[in-house]
Order: structure tokens, then sequence, then C-alpha cells
């Protein structure tokens, strides 16, 4: 009971557990669609573009997330745009957008010496760093991008699985990928802190793959990924503290654990013989399948 306990007594932990449970829940409702639309470049691209806006904003001393935002949403802006041009592919934009900006960052660190002790923080993520106003704001975040997803839900998943369909039906394809590029923008620029720039990415790609790994159901895939975002954000941080590793790395691990444990129980069904594997999934009510078409009802 100590172990669950004794890391309450510290405000920055309480403050870090209740910020990357939201962390966690908001980046696995966002990767659904990051995975199904085939844009994990992207997630890992932003975080990076979104660096060089966080620099900025601490070499010249203003608010880290107005500078932070306006970088990311610009950066989104302009790789949306760039994408839209057939002459240039989406990697290629997201490679040159991001790059470049990550390496404005590079340039800045390498002139202001007093952001080095901060910067594995900025890299990897920073428990300390959480304050209340922190709270409040991916809060305030995940609240907005999950009433922004419920009201675009149809239309988002409409281009997500037909694109090209989509416009012909009234889609507004054009405005529904801006609007989905600044959701992603915002979900990278709150979970900075918690996650650091390096691991973003994979909190939006590894809790959608898992979920769609034990169901066929979209609806439950965004529950699902939410639900096991929340979860390792939660338990990393104990870990994180017990262990005395950084927050956004053992939350990554935790959920890279939990990534290779359903995919050897996968294995381990397929490999049952056609009346076990029945009696098996039907003990484990079906969670294991995987289905060769998704139910997007």
């Amino acid at each position: 009971m100590h172990t669950l306990t004794d890391p309450l007594q510290y405000e920055f932990m309480r403050h870090a557990l209740i910020a990357a449970t939201m962390v966690g829940a908001l980046c696995g409702l966002i990767g659904v669609y990051v995975v199904l639309r085939r844009m994990s470049y992207i997630g890992h691209g932003m975080s990076h573009s979104v660096f060089g806006g966080a620099v900025v904003g601490y070499v010249l001393g203003w608010n880290f997330y107005l500078v932070a935002g306006a970088w990311g949403f610009l950066s989104a802006l302009l790789i949306n745009q760039v994408t839209r041009r057939r002459q240039v592919g989406a990697d290629a934009a997201i490679g040159i957008v991001t790059t470049a900006s990550f390496a404005f960052g590079v340039a800045l660190i390498s002139r202001a010496s007093s952001f080095t002790r901060n910067f594995d923080a900025a890299l990897f993520g920073n428990l300390l760093g959480i304050s209340r106003s922190d709270i409040y704001l991916v809060a305030a975040t995940a609240a907005a991008m999950a009433v922004i997803v419920f009201f675009l839900y149809k239309q988002l998943l409409f281009l997500t699985f037909d694109p090209e369909v989509a416009p012909t039906y009234g889609v507004p394809a054009g405005w529904i990928d801006v609007a989905f590029a600044l959701i992603l923008a915002a979900t990278i620029i709150v979970s900075i802190k918690i996650m650091g720039v390096t691991l973003i990415a994979a909190s939006l790609v590894i809790p959608p793959v898992i979920a769609r790994l034990l169901t066929n159901s979209f609806a439950r895939i965004i529950v699902l990924s939410a639900a096991i975002g929340a979860f390792t954000g939660f338990t990393g941080v104990y870990l994180s503290y017990y262990y005395d590793l950084a927050s956004g790395a053992t939350i990554v691990l935790l959920t890279a654990g939990m990534f290779v444990a359903v995919m050897a129980l996968t294995a381990v069904r397929q490999l049952l013989p056609a009346g076990a594997r029945a009696q098996r999934t039907r003990a484990v009510a079906g969670v294991i399948a995987l289905p060769r078409d998704l139910d997007v009802h």
C-alpha cells in the first residue's frame, strides 16, 4: 500500500500523475486518427517542429505555450498547404518543415548556453516542471479536443476511410484536414513537458495500435486507445519515480511492453487449433482477434 501512497506526499508527483494521465488519454484519442490515416510520421515531425518554437520562447523569455503554440500551428498549416501541392509529397513536406524547425532550435541552443541544463528535460520530459497551471491547460486542451472530435466524428471518420470520396458527399476535406492538423499540434504542445520532444510520437502511435489488435470496432478502438494511454501515463510516472528514470521514456517503454505482450498473445492464439482457438476467444471475450475489416459503426 505504501508503494502507491508514498509518492503522493509530494506535490510534484501529484501534478505529474494527473498531467500524465490526461496527456496519455489525449494522445491515445488523437492517435487513433493518426494511425488509421497513416500519418504516424507527422506526429514525429510535428513534435520536432514545436521544439524550435519552444527554444525561441525560452531564449526570448516569452510564455512557452504561446510561442510553441503559435509555432506549432504555423508549422501544421504550412505542412498542410505544402502537402496539398501535387509536386511535393507529404513525407517530403513534413521532413522539410519539421527538420528545419528543429535545426533552428538546436542552433539557438548552441548560442544560448543557459538552456543546456534544460535540454534533456525538453527532449525526454520533466516531472519537476509540471505546475498547477500546466494541469489546468492540459485539462482544458483535452476537453476541447474531445469536444471537437465528438462534433467532427462523422467527417473525420469519412476522411479516414475514404478520403477521395468524402468531398463528393459534401465533406469539406480541406477544412477538416486543417482542423485535424491544428488538433494534432495542440496535443503535441501540451504533451511536451511530460513526454518530451522525441517520445511524443510513440504515445500517439502505440496505444492505437494496441487497441487495433484488441478489437475491430472503431468506436471501441477510440475508447480503448484513450484508456491505454491514460493507464500507461499514470503507471509510467509511478515507475519513473521508483526507478529514477525519465518520465517520458518510462511511459513509452511500458506502452511498448504492452504492445509486445498483446502481439505475443495474438501469436499464441494463431497457433492454437481451430476448436481451442474459438474456446479461448470466448474465454477472453474475443479481444485478441485480429480482424480483416474494421467495423466503423
